[in-house]
């Protein structure tokens, strides 16, 4: 069964490519979440004044892979005490966060998020939130990577290959 959830990782042009490579994600899709303005351009969301974080769209089968396998993930793939920066990219678009569409994932983000905190001296500071909006960006943001393999990306690439060779579990 396909379940969503949606990750803001900092530049969603290379967290959507990492999780494209993970077997068991089903589709991907960059886009704003949790703003406060209707249908943003990404022009507008760059002033840092929209309120919304980039963010990348994930639907994966979970008889595939498990959100907490997912969300194990994310945290590789990003720095959790990093407020507004990921990389050298600065500014509150740039923020993490899991953001959920179904209550019922609540727990399971809650175990990860604490597991992530109990081996780090500083304070997590991903959002954990319902997904409250999400907009879609340009077309030219979707598979970013795929299409300007030589583009900007804030992600070492050995994590792609990484991610290309997880095993999922369905924890």
């Amino acid at each position: 069964m396909n379940k969503d959830i949606y990750l803001a990782g900092g530049c969603f042009w290379g967290a959507e490519h990492f999780f494209k490579q993970i077997e068991g994600v089903a589709f991907t899709e960059v886009g704003f979440a949790n703003g406060n303005t209707p249908d943003p351009t990404y022009k507008e969301v760059y002033t840092d004044t929209t309120g919304y974080a980039e963010t990348v769209h994930i639907r994966f089968d979970n008889e595939k892979v498990g959100l907490k396998f997912l969300l194990r993930m994310f945290f590789k793939a990003i720095d959790p005490t990093s407020l507004n920066k990921q990389g050298e990219d600065e500014g509150t678009r740039y923020r993490t966060g899991i953001y959920y569409v179904d209550p019922a994932d609540l727990p399971a983000i809650r175990t990860v998020f604490d597991e992530v905190q109990r081996t780090l001296a500083a304070p997590v500071v991903v959002e954990v939130e319902p997904l409250r909006n999400f907009f879609r960006a340009e077309d030219y943001h979707q598979d970013y990577l795929d299409k300007n393999p030589d583009g900007y990306c804030h992600l070492p690439l050995e994590l792609f290959r990484f991610a290309r060779e997880a095993k999922p579990t369905l924890d």
